[in-house]
């Protein structure tokens, strides 16, 4: 019935608006208030163009990228296998043409997900970690 139903305009827009607003100025306070909170610590040393700090590693959302790159020896290896991880995620829906969409009744399929998901989480693990003896093992494999 039309009793039950409720306009998208006024009610939710509004709704949005304020959750909006709201994060807006949480933002904002923190910009404004405390705006090294969330920085990085190495950000407070001195620079000294003469040495290298041992620690650099990029930020963590590319680690996995990072951990690829580093863990095959040869240059051009490593950017291949690079690319093929971007192009497997870009070819699985291309790949998949069933009618059922789902993964709920696709054991196979439900299990190459969780196993995409735990080599991602691995490789953003040894992204971070240094270049030693079982982390290099460990990204070589995952």
């Amino acid at each position: 019935s039309d009793a039950d139903k409720v306009s998208f305009h006024p009610y939710f827009s509004y709704k949005d608006l304020l959750g909006f607003a709201v994060l807006l100025i949480a933002l904002t306070a923190l910009a404004l208030f405390s705006p090294n909170l969330l920085g990085d610590p190495d950000n407070f040393t001195p620079a000294n163009p003469l040495v290298t700090p041992p620690h650099i590693k990029p930020e963590w959302y590319f680690l996995f990228a990072y951990a690829i790159l580093r863990s095959i020896p040869n240059k051009l290896g490593g950017v291949l296998a690079l690319l093929a991880s971007i192009l497997v995620l870009m070819v699985v829906p291309i790949l998949h043409t069933s009618k059922q969409r789902g993964i709920t009744f696709r054991p196979l399929s439900q299990f190459l997900f969780w196993t995409l998901i735990a080599d991602v989480a691995i490789l953003t693990w040894i992204g971070g970690m240094p270049v030693e003896h079982p982390f290099i093992i460990i990204g070589q494999v995952a």
